[in-house]
């Protein structure tokens, strides 16, 4: 999947935990359209390695369900208009992305993938914005149905979901110490990871530590698609902010938050971060 913005990282300069720097030890690849990497504290080199593997075969699953830009259940879907049987993880992932399209009135909009490729492609907008409507699709555990022309992304969910299943994965594995970078920020440990916050010209915003907790950025500007930015208003709305971040307890929470709170007003954002115990606002500019 294509990442749904360029950011200076939003935390730009996470740091190992202090005392720790010695005993770190760091992954990094790629994935899920953007760089990847995981720091874990206090193991040894074997033991990471195995994690590392389960790492990398995490992600590629997880690209077979969410990638846009290769075959994956969702470009099936897309191309089909439905997906016979598919897989409790993608229905979980589309069942979040309900919840908060309901709790963000509509400002978070998965079905908006057409205007986004009419913006790209210089097609009509307005014939593709006549397709977004998440009320329109039908999920059940038998089957995903689309409406005819309509077409999904999740890049504003999908590399949040990624790293709540690595920290997840991690967990699992008996890791209490980690730092999971999929795009967007999972942290786990009580010592706490510092991050602070930048917009895309990397002007600092804010700083925060990370415990137990995820952090995910939006900037609609830090990607342009025909000089316009790249985070659509599904009913025309501008962008109403330069950069949002959001904290949470899950990396997918906080993603979907801070791509939908670009596009409304603040009393409409504390009511949506009331809906989900435990998320903040990190950074509003």
């Amino acid at each position: 999947m294509n990442r749904r913005r360029f950011l200076c990282l939003s935390a730009a300069a996470l740091a190992p935990l202090p005392g720790h720097a010695g005993t770190v030890t760091t992954w990094e690849g790629s994935g899920l359209g953007t760089s990847l990497s995981l720091r874990l504290v206090g193991t040894d080199p074997h033991r990471a390695r195995q994690c590392f593997a389960r790492v990398e075969s995490e992600i590629a699953r997880i690209q077979t369900l969410a990638s846009l830009h290769r075959d994956s259940a969702l470009t099936r879907l897309n191309r089909d208009g439905h997906l016979a049987w598919p897989s409790p993880d993608l229905i979980d992932l589309l069942t979040l992305a309900g919840q908060v399209h309901a709790a963000t009135g509509g400002a978070f909009e998965p079905t908006v993938q057409p205007l986004w490729l009419a913006l790209a492609n210089g097609t009509d907008r307005e014939k593709a914005r006549a397709l977004i409507g998440w009320d329109r699709i039908r999920l059940s555990p038998e089957v995903l149905r689309l409406d005819a022309g309509q077409a999904l992304t999740l890049n504003g969910i999908a590399q949040g979901w990624a790293a709540d299943r690595i920290a997840d994965l991690l967990r699992a594995q008996g890791f209490t110490e980690a730092l999971v970078d999929m795009g967007e920020i999972a942290a786990l440990g009580e010592s706490g990871w510092p991050a602070r916050i930048t917009g895309p010209d990397g002007t600092a915003l804010a700083e925060t530590r990370l415990t137990n907790r995820a952090l995910a950025t939006s900037s609609p500007r830090g990607t342009l698609v025909n000089g316009q930015p790249h985070i659509l208003g599904p009913q025309g709305q501008p962008p109403l902010w330069q950069t949002v971040s959001v904290s949470a307890p899950r990396a997918a929470v906080a993603d979907a938050l801070s791509t939908a709170f670009c596009l409304m007003d603040r009393a409409s954002i504390d009511a949506a971060l009331a809906r989900f115990p435990g998320t903040r606002i990190e950074a509003l500019a």
